[in-house]
């Protein structure tokens, strides 16, 4: 099959350009999302000051390493569709660092005079924030190494409290912090966390960190697959170059940041950025309905034995339950700026869930559940059950988690569960067979479930169903109730 081809190269002398963002937490969706618009904006303005070190702190050297061999010189395809992709070449990285043991190398970078921003993908648990009370969880073993070790921690929180610590005392202005990770309120979320760790230090450095630093939110949107080695034979084939570095992508992507930069940013509102005053409409809007359709998919998806988001949004069924879910359960619960017209960013949805170049793995959507529903799912839940409205969409996606992190699915297959939780997820399981017990004991977990929804017997008994049904009938039988329209 033939693909067409459209391809942007880098315009700027790579090594001209100054290091101003240090970026924590390389991995495929930074290098396709944020470093993308950089290398926009460096190739529109013929380079400048805000090239990126890009930096990894617990694991994933070989990356790297590799980076570093060819320069941190890649490429992002980004396909429409399976005819049709987009060849960029990508130099805005001009550093690669692994700071594991040893994070002088990366404390050198951010005191630099130079560096203005720091950005940080890495995920909702490298924040160490309690879901249920978003306080700092300071009896982890990570935050209890970085309180005694603070010149050498572990954890992103650590690193950012120490580096500004350093900047105050040699009278250096702190940078901007910018959270890129899929989260409501990331920038209030990272402020919280930063400044209860600099509160271990003392009252007064927290409370210049509150005055002095600035967190905005931002929401980010792009769908990036994990890379396989059919991933790497597609590049060879369709593009005919061999890149180990090389990451795909869909053709969509967004990014929506507050603007409140004291040491200056790039113009990113040329390079297709929004900038605004509020970010959050936004993210709860992507979270809801994007990343709450996502789950949806690969948690009854996997139940059904499917692999990937396109093959599952192709069964009319599945189709039917995305848009109930979207247009029913969460998007009355929005409150959007008037310009967002939310049906017609439902259809957006609908149509890249349909895009068959990504190959997106339900899989890499179901990690770390116990972490990401909560955020996606939640919120909405509660409004509707307030004002007794279903939430049949939600309950058996909450019911499909659940058989997932048993670690089989119906047809009693193994699976692997990668989620912070897992242990004790599956304890849930191990010690009874008994549905009720097993939606019981995983329910009443506080640091997943607020209080409001362990206590509501209607939250309890909508779940129970749909375990239930999915369970004795399975999946096709329990999607019945949403009615297709395709």
């Amino acid at each position: 099959m033939m693909v067409t081809i459209n391809t942007t190269k880098t315009l700027y002398s790579p090594e001209n350009i100054e290091v101003g963002i240090v970026h924590i937490g390389l991995g495929a969706f930074h290098r396709a999302h944020q470093a993308v618009y950089i290398e926009k904006n460096l190739n529109r303005n013929m380079g400048g000051s805000w090239g990126i070190c890009a930096v990894n702190i617990r694991s994933n050297y070989q990356l790297v390493d590799q980076l570093e061999r060819y320069g941190c010189r890649y490429h992002v395809v980004e396909y429409r569709n399976s005819q049709n992709g987009h060849l960029r070449e990508i130099n805005a990285i001009r550093e690669a660092l692994y700071a594991g043991d040893d994070k002088e190398v990366l404390f050198e970078r951010l005191l630099s005079e130079h560096t203005k921003i720091v950005t940080l993908t890495v995920t909702e648990k490298g924040y160490y924030i309690a879901l249920t009370d978003k306080k700092l969880r300071l009896d982890d073993p990570s935050i209890q190494y970085d309180l005694k070790h603070p010149a050498q921690p572990k954890t992103a929180p650590g690193i950012l409290v120490e580096a500004l610590y350093r900047r105050r005392e040699i009278g250096l202005a702190p940078f901007t912090i910018l959270s890129c990770d899929n989260i409501p309120n990331n920038g209030s979320l990272t402020r919280q966390a930063v400044c209860e760790l600099a509160a271990q230090r003392s009252d007064e450095f927290a409370q210049w960190i509150k005055d002095e630093v600035a967190f905005p939110s931002s929401m980010v949107d792009r769908i990036v697959p994990a890379m396989t080695d059919e991933s790497k034979k597609r590049l060879q084939r369709d593009f005919k170059i061999e890149d180990p570095n090389a990451v795909l992508s869909e053709a969509f992507s967004q990014w929506v940041i507050e603007d409140n930069f004291p040491l200056g940013r790039p113009d990113w509102e040329n390079d297709g950025v929004q900038m605004v005053k509020d970010v959050h409409p936004f993210e709860t809007m992507k979270l809801r309905l994007l990343n709450g359709s996502h789950s949806l998919l690969a948690y009854i998806g996997s139940a059904a034995n499917f692999e990937t988001i396109a093959k599952t949004r192709a069964v009319p069924e599945f189709a039917a339950l995305v848009r109930h879910y979207m247009h029913v359960e969460a998007a009355p619960t929005l409150e959007m700026p008037e310009e967002v017209d939310v049906p017609v960013y439902i259809e957006s949805l609908m149509l890249r869930f349909s895009n068959d170049s990504l190959h997106h793995r339900l899989s890499q959507v179901a990690i770390d559940g116990s972490q990401k529903i909560p955020q996606r799912w939640f919120a909405c839940t509660e409004e509707r059950l307030n004002a007794n409205k279903d939430i049949f969409a939600v309950a058996l996606g909450i019911a499909a988690w659940i058989l997932y992190v048993s670690g089989r699915n119906l047809k009693g297959q193994q699976h692997l569960v990668d989620d912070p939780l897992a242990e004790r997820l599956s304890e849930c399981h191990a010690n009874t067979d008994k549905p009720q017990e097993i939606v019981r004991n995983i329910l009443d977990m506080s640091d997943i479930f607020p209080s409001i929804l362990r206590e509501h017997d209607g939250f309890y008994q909508a779940v129970l169903s749909a375990y239930r049904m999915l369970i004795t009938q399975g999946v096709m039988a329990c999607l019945t109730v949403f009615e297709s329209d395709e």
